[in-house]
């Protein structure tokens, strides 16, 4: 079995979510603005989130994805999440999500720990490709996404949904080169 990757910067540690984080996790999932754009609806109770930690490991231990979570070295604050998703070692790719606490937006946080993922993606684990797919108004990851080198390569028609409704999505790349 492989080992959960525990990664550092100068402000954060990026470990394996675990159920000590369940509660960090309903704070910014049941938290409207946090799942604007996130393609779920709020969670209305821990136990949501507690399932979503079962997730995150399982989905780990059969190699289809990583999830760490963002804790602030100062105080210890479990502030969000990054991850790796359609994890495919094989065919050298996988796509970045993240997700932060609105306390900590603009904080260039997330920029921090997309840099060290991206970092351990194309270094440590060989992958060539890293994509993204956001919301096509979602400045703020788009901004982010593009600061890191991504480029936009097109739009999924109705390829989110969320609310009861079907959103077109842009999909991003960013390549090892």
């Amino acid at each position: 079995m492989m080992t959960f990757p525990v990664l550092e910067t100068d402000r954060l540690h990026l470990v394996e979510v675990n159920k000590e984080h369940a509660q960090g996790l309903f704070d910014n999932f049941s938290n409207p603005a946090v799942v604007q754009y996130y393609g779920m609806d709020p969670m209305t109770e821990l136990v949501q989130a507690e399932k979503l930690v079962e997730r995150f490991k399982n989905s780990f231990l059969t190699g289809h994805s990583m999830r760490w979570a963002i804790i602030r070295k100062e105080d210890n604050r479990f502030v969000g999440t990054i991850g790796l998703n359609n994890l495919s070692k094989g065919m050298k790719r996988a796509e970045i999500g993240f997700e932060m606490h609105p306390d900590f937006w603009r904080t260039g946080i997330t920029s921090e720990a997309l840099k060290a993922v991206l970092h351990y993606s194309f270094t440590e684990m060989g992958l060539h490709r890293m994509g993204a797919v956001t919301f096509m108004d979602n400045v703020a990851s788009i901004k982010l996404l593009e600061k890191h080198g991504f480029e936009q390569e097109g739009i999924l028609r109705s390829y989110l949904f969320q609310g009861g409704q079907s959103f077109d999505a842009r999909v991003f790349s960013v390549l090892k080169s």
